[in-house]
């Protein structure tokens, strides 16, 4: 029996700009798929993710519920912010759920997104005429990351790696143990010139380098993240990251609220919430589709 082609689409996440944000490819599954599967598909996109969506009949849940797993060209991840957001966008966008609450079963337990009125946007549409934007935000509830301090012994590997001279924190997230620079400003993240194989050589996963914005900008940091070890040279814009940027800076700062920028040549922006009574993030963002098609093995 021939099996059923599976339906796709490529969404770039936390942007209302095609073309720009994070590109993740949200494949729609009716039937089980194998891991070798999975995996060769994730490859053949070869963009940051691709996450794989199965509806679950069987929640006891009042909100429809779907298993959502992600994948990098190499290998399976436990957290990404950019591929739920544009699993979500998919199931709202194309009216696949009747709700605007959705749950996702994944590696880092129930994860939930929901509509959030953009009232700027239900502003402006109403006064143009024209085609209608979309007037609402996703907004991802995660969980936080915590940050310990990181105690490298070759510091210099890490000034090598980044192309920087100066920096004025390191820590390392407690997860999926990210190395976390800080560096003096944001000029300084947007002037970092990875070097790809020295990065390799790092201890951890990848590097997050975040830098206080300026007071002009409209935001409170930017940020950067690189994962070659995972087959991302520069994640464009690294939603769970922000899980650990948001409470590293709710520290610093004193402050719940945030508008980030994701300071990669393709940008992006989020608005984020520290839930600190409950230790989760929440992250606000848009989303839109640039692809679709079927997956013909």
């Amino acid at each position: 029996m021939a099996k059923k082609l599976v339906q796709y689409y490529v969404v770039d996440a936390f942007t209302d700009s095609a073309f720009k944000g994070n590109p993740a490819a949200v494949c729609l599954l009716e039937e089980d798929r194998d891991e070798e599967w999975l995996q060769a598909v994730a490859s053949e996109f070869n963009i940051s993710q691709t996450g794989y969506l199965t509806r679950l009949t069987d929640a006891e849940s009042p909100n429809p519920r779907f298993r959502l797993r992600w994948f990098t060209p190499v290998a399976e991840v436990e957290l990404c912010g950019h591929a739920t957001l544009a699993a979500a966008h998919t199931l709202f966008s194309r009216g696949l759920v009747n709700s605007n609450i959705i749950e996702f079963a994944t590696l880092s337990g129930i994860l939930t997104a929901k509509k959030v009125p953009d009232v700027k946007a239900m502003n402006d549409s109403n006064s143009q005429k024209g085609e209608a934007q979309e007037c609402y935000f996703i907004e991802l509830d995660f969980p936080t990351v915590p940050t310990t301090d990181f105690n490298f012994s070759e510091v210099s590997l890490i000034h090598k790696a980044l192309s920087v001279s100066s920096v004025m924190d390191m820590k390392i997230t407690t997860t999926s143990e990210d190395i976390f620079v800080v560096l003096p400003s944001a000029k300084f993240v947007t002037d970092v010139e990875p070097q790809f194989d020295e990065i390799r050589k790092c201890p951890g996963r990848g590097i997050i380098v975040s830098g206080l914005a300026p007071p002009e900008s409209g935001f409170d940091f930017y940020s950067r993240f690189f994962c070659p070890k995972f087959g991302i040279n520069e994640d464009p814009v690294c939603g769970s990251a922000h899980c650990a940027l948001a409470t590293y800076w709710s520290q610093k700062l004193g402050k719940c609220d945030f508008v980030a920028y994701a300071a990669s040549p393709r940008s992006g922006i989020l608005n984020i919430h520290v839930d600190k009574q409950n230790q989760r993030v929440q992250l606000r963002g848009k989303a839109i589709t640039v692809m679709e098609g079927s997956l013909l093995v």
